[in-house]
């Protein structure tokens, strides 16, 4: 699913096809909203506007009814919610609530400054992990286990402060990018390890708007305020990317005379490893002198090496736009998804096995769309994989309701009052997409 908020109103639509665009719902009754976040493919939604950016509102949508709402010491900038917890984002300070009956279970305070709300959590309620910045000059993460509620470690991701992070679907792999936006790493989950590096871009700084794996976890996508989407593909590299990378590196870093030194020194490992002693196949022989040459190499030179480079890139008809992007399998095809500021929805044809550059085939208008089905969504599933792109409620005509236990006025900031580590008796089982968790509802 994909919405858009505006000053008006929101609207909210599923794909069925490349060429079909369904606005499942909408209203002009919320207005400036900026942050919509829903559960998945359910009716539930968590909505947060301009005119009250301390409140974090919860709706079943389609009902048109207010589950709760909560009030926070300062604005929020970020919501991230799976089936087991719910996380509201403030500058210096991360929220972590059940979503099942919506109790805070713990709040994490004096984080460092993160005035873009910067934070990720695993689409898979069985880890729960928590990423987020852990300092304010440079690119360390900081992992969070949001079931058991504890820290899991810190990683070094970059030099410079961090730009973005995501998980993969299974919460396994982490992704994160620097405010240079220049070179994209891929960590391992739980241990943080380095698993894969990719260079984006050499020339030219670029801010990263958007980063998300693809759901099978094969491809990585990131877009930015250049008119260029970069895919990569998570894949070991093999003999002839090897040989690649070095020439690439020769070609790229000009002629000085460090250059020079590193790709003679590597014909020079290539003929003492041309030896009976050494591995007789090609793989082994280039793997050898691959790892061999790294260890002399300068660090730059080496560091590219190391680096693969865009498998796939969708060309955009505009820059400077901030947009969200989304790998997805429509109609038995893989397709890449770009949803721009002004919008527009940009769908491209992927080609999984060759790359190469990506081929637009459909341009939606998100501001004139004009097929309304509100009941359809009931027999489709979701096109798009869950992102923290996500849907906008109908607001309640009746007087909100809140969680027995919790202070509307006082809000988060009475969150004493609530066990910090009281869980729900077990994960949120929906096993009908269309309904929101068993969250009571009382009116005052």
């Amino acid at each position: 699913s994909l919405a858009i908020g505006t000053k008006a109103g929101y609207k909210l639509f599923s794909l069925s096809s490349v060429e079909q665009l369904d606005q499942v719902h909408g209203s002009n009754e919320i207005p400036d909203v900026y942050i919509v976040e829903r559960l998945f493919s359910s009716s539930l939604v968590v909505v947060v506007s301009h005119t009250k950016p301390r409140q974090m509102n919860v709706y079943h949508f389609k009902k048109g009814t207010e589950i709760c709402n909560y009030s926070y010491s300062s604005n929020i900038l970020s919501i991230r919610l799976n089936r087991q917890r719910l996380l509201v984002c403030l500058e210096e300070s991360i929220y972590i609530h059940n979503i099942k009956d919506m109790k805070l279970l713990k709040t994490l305070l004096d984080i460092p400054s993160n005035p873009t709300g910067l934070c990720a959590l695993s689409i898979n309620h069985s880890n729960s992990y928590l990423a987020y910045p852990g300092s304010q000059t440079t690119g360390e993460i900081v992992l969070y286990d949001g079931n058991s509620l504890k820290t899991v470690c810190t990683i070094a991701a970059h030099e410079g402060t961090l730009a973005a992070i995501t998980f993969n679907s299974s919460g396994s792999k982490l992704a994160s990018a620097s405010e240079k936006g220049t070179v994209i790493r891929v960590f391992s989950v739980p241990d943080g390890q380095k698993l894969y590096e990719f260079r984006r871009g050499m020339k030219r700084y670029v801010t990263i708007s958007s980063l998300v794996f693809s759901m099978d976890s094969q491809f990585l996508c990131a877009s930015s305020n250049t008119e260029t989407v970069h895919i990569f593909k998570l894949e070991h590299p093999t003999d002839r990317q090897v040989q690649y990378r070095v020439q690439s590196a020769y070609q790229t870093e000009g002629t000085g005379q460090d250059t020079k030194s590193a790709v003679l020194l590597i014909h020079g490992l290539e003929m003492k490893f041309n030896r009976p002693e050494e591995p007789s196949t090609w793989s082994g022989y280039m793997g050898k002198m691959f790892m061999a040459a790294t260890n002399y190499l300068p660090a730059q030179v080496s560091g590219m090496m190391n680096q693969d480079r865009a498998f796939a890139t969708g060309r955009l008809n505009f820059s400077g736009q901030k947009n969200i992007c989304t790998l997805s399998t429509i109609q038995k095809l893989p397709r890449l998804l770009v949803a721009s500021s002004d919008g527009h929805l940009y769908i491209y044809n992927l080609d999984p096995q060759d790359g190469g550059e990506c081929v637009l085939i459909k341009t939606h208008s998100l501001l004139s769309s004009g097929t309304t089905d509100e009941n359809k969504e009931n027999d489709l599933r979701p096109s798009v994989p869950p992102s923290y792109a996500a849907t906008v409620a109908r607001p309640s005509t009746s007087a909100a309701s809140t969680v027995p236990g919790y202070s509307e006025d006082g809000g988060a900031l009475r969150g004493e009052v609530i066990p910090e580590h009281e869980f729900a008796t077990g994960p949120v089982c929906l096993d009908d997409e269309n309904e929101f968790p068993p969250v009571s509802i009382r009116n005052p």
